[in-house]
């Protein structure tokens, strides 16, 4: 049996969006454009996405907390 991976709908990650908005405004805080950060490889660029990838993980977890607690709130979990 083949299938045809055309045919199936990438996946959405609801907050991937969010995301790459938090690590783009990271790097722009640095003084850095992401899209030519991201075609670098020197140690100081994969340094700074490596911390901007930590901060947005660390702030989608509080966004993910906070929608937790308001639906627990709301009897929804």
């Amino acid at each position: 049996m083949t299938t045809n991976a055309d045919a199936i709908p990438p996946i959405h990650e609801p907050l991937a969006e969010l995301e790459r908005e938090l690590i783009t405004a990271y790097v722009a805080g640095a003084g850095q454009d992401l899209d030519t950060l991201v075609n670098r490889t020197d140690e100081p660029a994969r340094r700074l996405l490596a911390e901007a990838s930590r901060y947005a993980s660390a702030r989608l977890s509080e966004v993910e907390s906070r929608l937790h607690y308001l639906r627990s709130l709301r009897g929804d979990a």
